[in-house]
């Protein structure tokens, strides 16, 4: 079996409305082994949850379309298979964790009969109703939730224990790779802490993959092997986690990513944030996507776009490391 899971080459990704087209995803690879968590990093709009529903292919209707590319899974093009080959892939071999869990649940439903929807609608044994609630049983309590309240609704439930549920769909039907898209961000610090290493110890118990969306390197640097740093729809550095944490060569981007980080060391430190606001990426600059906000912008930066600049693992979309105009 090929350790390789999940590869993405040259994805590009588009929303059109009568208006205008967003350039949302622009020629990005990944790849994904087994095992491993890949992160992946930017700011509200660099392209990350648009690329995370192309892989489960759930892009609104009508508005998002895939214009390029290939996503393989097992080394098959998940953009080749039919709506029902796909509904079988969704939830028992790719899950999502969705960024908000006050809206992910449904608010009319108890949340055991959410967890047996989906057990009910992947099961290839042939369980009776009474063995798929024994299954919801045991997810429930693997994310740390008492069975007793799977008969409860989800207004009865905290917000983080409304994540672990949320979780516990996700994880029902043992996926191999789970896509977790932002899923701290309505979360205090402390339940963020509690959510962060619960999925890191269901991922190893269930030796799942996983990708992780957020904005926040510290969550990275907790939970991820690999990273990926997302601007304006481009990936513009990817790397191990040592990488991107432990060299001091970074795409100017990266590096206003962590000036934006609070130390704990100096109490007078002041944050550096980024300068200005991310591009329209329905009308993006002709060359380099940061260079309107960038420190180290040169001419040949405004008009053309560099190539990416490989250092064995790690890779750098940027003039500054030798990288050359794109053809």
């Amino acid at each position: 079996m090929s350790e390789k899971l999940l590869e993405i080459k040259d994805l590009s990704v588009q929303y059109k409305t009568d208006l205008e087209t967003v350039h949302a995803v622009n020629h990005i690879d990944l790849e994904l082994n087994r095992r491993e968590t890949l992160g992946i990093v930017g700011e509200t709009g660099a392209g990350k949850t648009t690329t995370a529903l192309s892989i489960m292919r759930v892009l609104p209707d009508m508005v998002g379309k895939i214009t390029g590319g290939r996503i393989l899974y097992e080394g098959e093009d998940l953009l080749q298979k039919r709506d029902v080959e796909m509904q079988a892939i969704r939830g028992e071999k790719i899950s999502m964790i969705f960024q908000d869990p006050m809206t992910s649940l449904n608010p009319i439903m108890r949340v055991g009969e959410q967890i047996y929807e989906a057990l009910m609608l992947h099961d290839r044994q042939g369980r009776t109703k009474e063995q798929l609630y024994e299954r919801v049983d045991q997810v429930l309590e693997l994310v740390g939730i008492p069975k007793a309240r799977r008969i409860e609704y989800p207004h009865q439930f905290s917000g983080g224990m409304k994540q672990r549920v949320v979780i516990a769909i996700a994880l029902a039907c043992e996926p191999e790779l789970l896509i977790a898209d932002e899923p701290t961000t309505a979360l205090d610090v402390t339940i963020q802490a509690q959510v962060l290493s619960l999925m890191k110890e269901l991922k190893t118990k269930l030796d799942t993959s996983m990708i992780m969306i957020t904005h926040d390197l510290g969550i990275v640097a907790q939970t991820c092997d690999k990273v990926a740093v997302m601007y304006a729809g481009e990936i513009v550095e990817s790397g191990t986690v040592m990488d991107i944490f432990a060299n001091r060569d970074h795409h100017p981007y990266t590096d206003g990513l962590f000036g934006s980080i609070p130390g704990l060391k100096s109490k007078k430190a002041r944050l550096k944030p980024i300068r200005g606001m991310m591009p329209d990426p329905a009308n993006l600059p002709e060359g380099c996507a940061f260079a309107p906000r960038c420190e180290h912008c040169m001419q040949k930066c405004k008009e053309k776009k560099p190539s990416v600049h490989v250092d064995g693992s790690h890779q750098i979309r940027c003039f500054l490391y030798g990288g050359e105009a794109d053809a």
